[in-house]
């Protein structure tokens, strides 16, 4: 299976913060989500993928392609989706898509036009007008009007209404429809993923924790419930994490075959969000927290 992104052994450090090596690929053709808590490194991946960075050690390649010599064709098969605003404010929508559009040697008119009329966006009115939804609008309208074979997106869905979520989301799955694309965003609504993502990764303390395909994840991971008589130095270790109460305990597997055979019918399984996942990665080890 082809890969869009590949990240081999990427570094990059800042500060106290430390990307460490970092080995990820993004499969043509599907949707990949990348979830993490805040500070964990989603943003720096996304600008090392796009070039804003440059790793410390390691190698990026796009569409099998690095940056050296190649970023001009890399970037005109990449449609960057931000989540602010980072056009001219000044100009209106008509005269910022001008200047846009002499950058892309396949920009389509017809189909910028199609979407300006789907999405409802109003040419001649100043980008400074145009709330936050507009512009996210406005990003997609522009990144799809190029031909762009992947589409990168940072918290497309941060800060938006419910409603018009929902409506971005349809709209990614109708630029799947072609089977020619591939989209990459990263996104602390995990709920959203729940709805499109075919592949999720998960970053946690700027480490690549894991990239599963989204029904992997339903078949390996469980939060398991049982009384506090089952715990001890042993059956922890067949846990991420666990949270005690005086009532019992709750924990996060990785592993609910091995935790069927540990504890049988004692405990209750039960299916995890990825939520769930991110919070209990986020404690440690067999730590009680």
């Amino acid at each position: 299976m082809e890969n869009v992104i590949e990240l081999q052994n990427v570094n990059k450090s800042f500060g106290d913060f430390q990307l460490k090596n970092l080995t990820m690929t993004v499969k043509k053709g599907y949707i990949t989500g990348l979830i993490g808590g805040n500070g964990v490194g989603k943003s720096t991946t996304i600008k090392l993928i796009m070039n804003l960075l440059q790793p410390d050690s390691g190698d990026i390649s796009i569409f099998g392609l690095n940056y050296k010599g190649n970023e001009k064709e890399i970037k005109q098969r990449v449609g960057f989706v931000f989540d602010s605003n980072v056009f001219y404010e000044h100009l209106s929508l008509k005269e910022m898509v001008g200047i846009i559009s002499r950058s892309y040697h396949y920009w389509d008119d017809g189909i910028f036009q199609a979407y300006v009329e789907k999405f409802e966006l109003p040419l001649k009115k100043k980008l400074k007008t145009f709330s936050k939804g507009m512009m996210m609008k406005t990003s997609i309208a522009i990144a799809l009007s190029h031909q762009a074979e992947l589409i990168i997106m940072d918290e497309p869905t941060s800060g938006l209404d419910p409603i018009f979520r929902r409506e971005l989301l349809e709209i990614l799955h109708e630029i799947m429809e072609d089977g020619q694309k591939s989209i990459f965003f990263s996104t602390h609504i995990t709920t959203d993923l729940d709805r499109i993502a075919d592949y999720i990764t998960f970053l946690h303390n700027g480490e690549h924790i894991f990239t599963k395909k989204s029904y992997q994840i339903e078949e390996e991971y469980a939060l398991v419930k049982g009384g506090l008589d089952l715990l001890d130095p042993d059956t922890k270790q067949e846990f991420i994490s666990i949270k005690t109460s005086p009532h019992g305990f709750e924990a996060l597997t990785s592993n609910k075959g091995r935790v069927e055979e540990v504890f049988g019918s004692l405990v209750v399984m039960e299916k995890p969000t990825l939520e769930d996942i991110m919070f209990y990665t986020k404690k440690g080890t067999v730590t009680d927290v």
